[in-house]
């Protein structure tokens, strides 16, 4: 009974959930450079499955959706926590 009652608070606590299209690493000139119109060519390839992260850390990855005027994202695979701290690693 015990038990249930700690993981009933840790249910009320808030995390951060970041959904991640691409990244794409650029100099400060570059930066500066971009303005309205500019583009920016992330690392991603389309129609590549995207990172869903909790707290920076990986946890599934899934496909973009649309639901009516908002996106969203349809959980397609969720990753085991090996996997979760080698890509947790390498993301920095």
């Amino acid at each position: 009974m015990e038990d249930t009652r700690k993981i009933d608070r840790l249910k009320q606590v808030p995390v951060q959930v970041t959904v991640e299209l691409g990244r794409k690493r650029m100099r400060i000139s570059e930066l500066l450079a971009l303005g309205p119109g500019s583009i920016i060519e992330l690392t991603n390839v389309a129609g590549e499955l995207l990172d869903v992260r909790v707290n920076d850390r990986l946890v599934a990855r899934g496909e973009a959706v649309s639901i009516g005027d908002s996106y969203g994202v349809r959980i397609v695979e969720v990753v085991d926590a090996e996997q979760s701290n080698q890509a947790s690693d390498g993301a920095q």
